[in-house]
């Protein structure tokens, strides 16, 4: 390396915010990315996303397809989001105002926050009810309302404690989490080996007259799409982590680490589809009502409950200082007068409010499912512009420029018209907005058009073509200055005048008067 590195204690609390990282701190490597995005996604939470194509009624060949098709496509989507933490030094929501606009970077922002909020909420929620229903299993510990409440309180304050900590100290706790949590889904096989029949039909097997029931395309659609938003959640984050790793480190190790961080995640994925068949065959009645979590504690022999205690421990502790840990960063750069720890601890209370107020007064649980397809949803037109944009910019950002709005100062590179550009919000809108329309979820959220494709869900190729054309046009309608292009021009598209505005002071807001 070009650059002698300086290795923070781990127990030391993280300095930086998302300012940009000097070089000389700047030691992780692409394997740490793999255990960052692994580790979040190597949990009881995945498990549970692994078990819907069997409540969706598919049957197990079936289910296998989808999820494999649905990680694979999720992964290729999301692999270029890792190269821009690299780049610019910075997180994802600040590298996406060299496109968005300084301003405009808040749409990355305000995603990953929902995002978060949701996939937190969703990590305590399982991994608790887990630990509850196991610990009634092992030690006969009574499973009520009380004993959830302070399952989830320790749950989230563990949590926050360590994205408090920062990026070191969750890069040791995932690194614990990769290998104890693999092996104890693992043992799963022992568990199950005995019980478990690939050739469970689900619901829509050919009948005595060789007639298929209707739904098996939509089902199939929709628990593709399903296992997709696991990758696709991560779209907002990986710079969280990459922005650690030198610039001097090879783009396509960085690439291939996040793309097989996202196939790894096949092994909860499967776990969770083989053990809902046992449920399904054992005790359908978890199935229909939906809950994976209370099936699998019922059908597992008594050895296994502490294995899967552990997983729901260790796994919910990955997915939330992942999912926590980028908001607490990005919201520092929001509201700039707030420090990153400061910012972490506002956004961790808020996320243990909507946990308890979620689950005990509105009862959102099986809500929350559906409300993450629908950020996704919302995220992935924003990938689709951040991607092209990598692209036709040739990987050139003027890292210092993209600090403008964080520093509180106007100009620069990506000021484009008052630190918005309308090209990508003008492409991110409608994209949104149409996928947004056809989206079909059964019985949680329909879109307005989700029933045209005879209840195939078309929102994910929708946003996405409609992200990519409309993006395009604009760049080449309307081209961009010459100045964001760097020294080897654009591809694809045009480039405008040379010239921007000078970085200057951001104008002093009005005094008031008592």
């Amino acid at each position: 390396m070009s650059a002698e590195h300086v290795h923070a204690p781990i127990t030391e609390i993280e300095k930086h915010g998302v300012e940009f990282i000097p070089s000389a701190e700047r030691d992780a490597t692409p394997f740490d990315l793999f255990r960052m995005a692994f580790g979040g996604a190597n949990t009881f939470s995945t498990a549970v996303l692994g078990a819907l194509p069997i409540m969706l009624g598919l049957s197990f060949q079936q289910g296998a397809i989808a999820i494999l098709i649905g990680v694979v496509i999720g992964a290729l989507l999301l692999t270029p989001m890792s190269l821009f933490g690299q780049i610019t030094g910075t997180n994802n929501a600040v590298s996406s105002g060299a496109h968005f606009g300084v301003h405009g970077r808040i749409v990355g922002s305000f995603l990953s926050l929902l995002t978060a909020i949701a996939f937190f909420s969703l990590s305590v929620w399982s991994s608790g009810d887990a630990l509850v229903a196991g610990g009634r299993r092992l030690i006969g510990a009574p499973e009520s309302k009380i004993a959830l409440a302070l399952v989830y309180g320790l749950f989230a304050v563990i949590v926050l404690v360590i994205c408090i900590y920062g990026f070191r100290f969750m890069l040791l706790v995932n690194r614990i989490a990769v290998s104890s949590a693999t092996l104890l889904f693992a043992l799963g096989i022992f568990a199950f080996v005995g019980v478990f029949d690939p050739n469970y039909p689900g619901h829509f097997a050919l009948d005595a007259l060789g007639h298929r029931p209707a739904g098996l395309l939509p089902a199939m659609v929709s628990a593709i799409l399903l296992a997709m938003s696991n990758p696709l959640s991560f779209g907002a984050f990986l710079g969280d982590w990459t922005r650690y790793i030198p610039t001097e480190s090879s783009k396509p190790r960085v690439m291939a680490a996040a793309f097989l961080s996202q196939i790894a995640t096949l092994v909860p994925f499967g776990f969770g589809l083989c053990t809902a068949t046992v449920v399904a065959a054992k005790a359908p009645e978890f199935i229909h009502n939906y809950d994976y979590v209370g099936g699998l504690m019922a059908v597992s022999p008594g050895w296994y409950f502490l294995p899967l205690c552990l997983i729901a421990l260790i796994g919910g502790l990955s997915t939330g200082t992942t999912s926590l840990y980028g908001t607490g960063l990005d919201m520092s750069s929001v509201f700039t007068r707030l420090s990153r720890v400061a910012a972490t601890i506002l956004i961790g209370v808020l996320s243990i409010a909507f946990i308890f107020i979620g689950r005990f007064m509105a009862n959102l649980v099986g809500s929350v499912s559906t409300f993450a397809v629908l950020i996704v949803t919302c995220t992935l037109p924003w990938m689709v512009i951040m991607t092209i944009g990598i692209f036709t910019r040739r990987g050139f950002y003027l890292a210092d420029d993209l600090q403008v709005f964080t520093r509180r100062q106007e100009g620069g590179a990506y000021w484009f018209s008052h630190g918005w550009n309308w090209r990508a919000m003008g492409a991110w809108v409608p994209s949104a907005a149409l996928g947004l329309c056809f989206v079909n979820v059964p019985d949680q959220f329909v879109g307005p058009l989700g029933r045209l494709a005879a209840g195939i869900d078309l929102s994910i190729p929708v946003t996405m073509g409609s992200a990519a054309f409309f993006y395009l046009a604009a760049l080449n309608l309307f081209p961009e200055p010459a100045t964001v292009f760097g020294p080897l021009g654009p591809r694809w598209v045009r480039a405008g005048e040379q010239g921007h505005e000078d970085i200057r002071v951001g104008k002093p807001k009005p005094a008031t008067t008592p």
